[in-house]
């Protein structure tokens, strides 16, 4: 039973499954307190869209019977409180996608990952905020205004997935599910102090909306990596609504090998990156962590230039005119403006140069191939700045880390290449406290489709590192 009720609000899932099963502590009274808390502190963090609090108390209090032998067993998930990121569909229910264009729609079906939650006993009583359509690091929209980070109200807490992972910091949620098409798990999560998993293309299934979709996974947002392994293992797996989804499964255990002898590949800006001076302390004393478990590492050049942003640009406005060229005369007016830009830029793009972002993946490849194959894993920032304020602008002419010019949009975070190679599994995991009082994260990169690496590593470090006492003050 946790001693504090700072202690309840952040529980880990697998702590709250334990004390469920121990008739420590009722899932009723776990809803309650992250109700409670949500209603205290969201009106400050602005990370829900819309509250299912009495649907939720009403599952929770079937999830306390089963607990006490009262019908059927108890799920692996049962009665957890589940924050579903606002892009999630789940059948007959509004998705608003973060944007005034789905104002009136409801989800003719239910995505496969939040499926496999709901139906493993996790119990949604939030949606969470994200920008227009997930377009950016930063969560804000036209609808639903800015979402602010616990640890520092003036700054972001990231995004697309920022409303989620601000809901498991600030002690509103155990678990939360995100998407990731340019770091939309990894950037909220380094930013808010979670464990966030990026999973390689294919392993957990994507929306239909998304066929045959490499460069968007969706992915567990959790306080510590035996609770990412938790739902990871929930959510993988093939599924009709997504031909990518791989029959192989990948079962996570709940204890790891040590991680002693093995060799860690360690870039301190993917080769172009410029990165602000405690993110750089904070990584560096991260990979000592590591030599202090045994391991040997080594400091890498990626020959990675800033032409891996052009790269993921064009692929993603290619995405974005696709999927919004018919909305967007209706809904210019009412949407970020910066994703109009994206669209109307998407148009213009040629299918020679979409299909020139192939080659350069495959290039980028080549590039990091050699690291990945003669080490065990490869470690670097997952951002470059602890966050960005909540108004920066994706179009600041001005912007600068450590004195040099940055593209505003995506150059200050380290996640979208490992977007563009999206069969590469990468965790981003807590690395120390930023400059400006906002967490700062540590990616860890495997080989292609090598979950069961990149858990291994982040396991023993968070072991190595304790974090978890660490806590916003709101």
């Amino acid at each position: 039973m946790p001693s504090s009720d700072s202690d309840l609000l952040h529980i880990s899932a697998t702590e709250a499954l334990a004390a469920f099963r121990a008739r420590k502590l009722s899932p009723v009274e776990l809803m309650r307190a992250m109700i409670d808390r949500a209603e205290a502190v969201n009106p400050r963090v602005n990370a829900i869209t819309l509250p299912y609090y009495e649907p939720a108390l009403a599952g929770a209090k079937k999830a306390e019977a089963r607990y006490i032998g009262r019908g059927e067993a108890p799920r692996p998930l049962e009665g957890l409180p589940l924050a579903v990121k606002d892009m999630s569909h789940i059948e007959g229910e509004p998705v608003s996608m973060g944007s005034w264009s789905f104002e009136a729609y409801r989800s003719d079906h239910t995505s496969p990952t939040i499926g496999r939650l709901l139906a493993a006993g996790a119990l949604m009583h939030m949606r969470t905020t994200t920008p227009d359509f997930g377009f950016s690091g930063i969560t804000r929209s036209p609808r639903y205004g800015i979402s602010r980070n616990p640890w520092n109200l003036d700054y972001t807490p990231g995004g697309s997935s920022g409303g989620s992972a601000a809901a498991v910091a600030a002690g509103m949620a155990v678990i939360a599910d995100g998407s990731d098409g340019g770091g939309s798990i990894r950037i909220p999560a380094s930013a808010c102090g979670l464990v966030g998993y990026k999973a390689p293309a294919g392993r957990n299934p994507n929306d239909r909306s998304l066929p045959l979709e490499p460069l968007i996974t969706t992915g567990p947002i959790t306080r510590t990596v035996a609770d990412a392994a938790l739902m990871q293992n929930l959510m993988s797996g093939p599924h009709t609504d997504d031909l990518m989804s791989l029959r192989e499964r990948v079962q996570l255990p709940e204890t790891f090998a040590s991680i002693k002898g093995c060799r860690i590949a360690y870039s301190p800006d993917l080769g172009s990156y410029a990165i602000e001076e405690s993110v750089a302390r904070n990584t560096r004393a991260a990979v000592d962590v590591f030599r202090g478990l045994g391991c040997q590492v080594e400091e890498v050049k990626l020959p990675w230039t800033t032409t891996n942003l052009d790269c993921w640009k064009i692929y993603w406005e290619g995405l974005y005119a696709a999927l919004m060229k018919d909305m967007l005369p209706e809904w210019r007016d009412r949407l970020d403006p910066f994703v109009v830009g994206i669209v109307e830029r998407g148009l213009e793009r040629s299918a020679v140069e979409l299909y020139n972002t192939t080659t350069h993946r495959g290039a980028m490849y080549q590039g990091i191939a050699p690291f990945l194959e003669s080490y065990d894993v490869l470690v670097c920032p997952t951002l470059a700045v602890p966050a960005v304020p909540v108004t920066h602008s994706e179009t600041d002419p001005g912007f600068k880390i450590a004195g040099r010019s940055v593209d505003p949009y995506c150059g200050w975070f380290l996640t979208s290449p490992f977007n563009l190679l999206g069969q590469l599994p990468v965790m981003s995991v807590p690395s120390g406290i930023g400059s400006n009082g906002v967490p700062t994260g540590l990616q860890i990169v495997g080989r292609s489709y090598d979950d069961a690496a990149v858990f291994r590593f982040a396991a023993a470090f968070e072991q190595a590192a304790p974090w978890r006492s660490r806590r916003p003050v709101l």
